[in-house]
């Protein structure tokens, strides 16, 4: 069954506006009680014969500074609201404090959950892009393909740009299929020097940034997994994404932290990406788009990659991209075998 933890998360916070709802205070002196029993609640204590008790001085005066605040403040929204705010006091800014922080225990709620539902989903059809910037350039790859959460099993199709031989035309590149396994990546086509017809095997736990940027593609499974690690989010309110209402999530996650939390190759992978060189920075900015029915839509993640070359590298900027969609369609992946795997050297 699928959890639909974004509904549900909106559902909490609804609930606990509804109880911060404001009661009104008996003049008599009780307990505050709801506003729709406040005219029978009083005429209870005049037919007792009790008089409505008297304010004090000290808390007359707290009601005039109170209300002088509340006009004022009112009084100057219209003209500052874009360079300046209102404070409350009292209760009612403590309940937009308490209301604020559940918001955000919800929001990372849902973004450290995602993987889980994700998992929970069964399987999906997949894109991918992602995009590199170095020195000026700026280079995409694409990719599309089919991912098996049950068996942590899929496939991507990937296109590479075109290849740019100095003083001549641009080159189409073929394209390289890649097959994804727990703690394996297939790719087909992976360089120089590697039959047609043959495999490149990679244990992605042992590459130095866990297999998160170095295939051409951040695979389904292991984007929604570096979310466990996330500190911070921002709920940003619902938009539209290929047609549909989908909420739209944006915070910074720790592949650290991220490594702390997760299992399995997930944990692996995270433990190689921080032991390792591969990133300049472990903290990850993203954005995170969740459907009404608690699936997650779209995940964008931007890395920092460590340079590589010359004395001074600089790093290289990249944005890895994946929209998923038709949820729960069957997949059809076929490993390859062990006959058809490269044993020499990957130039």
């Amino acid at each position: 069954m699928r959890r639909k933890l974004g509904v549900s998360a909106g559902m909490m916070v609804w609930r606990r506006h509804e109880r911060a709802k404001r009661g009104t205070t008996c003049p008599h002196g009780c307990a505050a009680h709801h506003a729709s029993d406040h005219e029978a609640h009083c005429e209870a204590h005049h037919e007792a014969g009790q008089e409505p008790r008297q304010e004090t001085r000290q808390e007359t005066r707290h009601e005039v500074r109170y209300e002088v605040r509340v006009v004022g403040c009112v009084g100057l929204l219209t003209a500052l609201l874009a360079v300046c705010g209102c404070s409350g006091t009292g209760s009612a800014a403590e309940d937009d404090a308490r209301a604020a922080s559940s918001g955000l225990a919800d929001a990372l709620e849902v973004i450290r959950q995602a993987a889980d539902v994700l998992l929970e989903s069964g399987s999906s059809q997949a894109r991918t892009a992602m995009e590199m910037v170095s020195g000026g350039t700026r280079l995409t790859i694409s990719g599309e393909g089919s991912f098996d959460y049950d068996t942590g099993v899929g496939e991507l199709l990937l296109t590479l740009p075109a290849a740019q031989p100095a003083g001549a035309e641009p080159v189409p590149s073929e394209p390289v299929t890649e097959v994804f396994a727990p703690g394996e990546l297939y790719m087909k086509n992976r360089g120089a020097g590697v039959p047609a017809d043959k495999w490149v095997r990679v244990d992605v736990t042992t590459i130095a940034d866990g297999n998160l940027v170095t295939g051409g593609a951040t695979d389904p499974i292991t984007a929604f997994e570096l979310l466990r690690g996330a500190s911070s989010v921002s709920d940003l309110g619902e938009t539209e994404l290929n047609g549909e209402t989908v909420r739209h999530y944006r915070g910074v996650t720790d592949i650290a932290a991220a490594q702390e939390v997760a299992s399995g190759v997930a944990k692996e992978q995270f433990e190689a990406a921080v032991a390792g060189e591969g990133f300049a920075r472990t903290l990850v900015p993203f954005d995170v788009y969740i459907g009404e029915d608690g699936l997650p839509r779209k995940i964008r993640h931007e890395f920092s990659f460590a340079g590589v070359g010359g004395t001074a590298p600089q790093p290289v900027e990249v944005a890895s991209t994946v929209l998923l969609f038709d949820f729960g369609t069957p997949v059809d992946v076929t490993m390859p075998g062990d006959g058809a795997v490269y044993s020499g050297t990957v130039s």
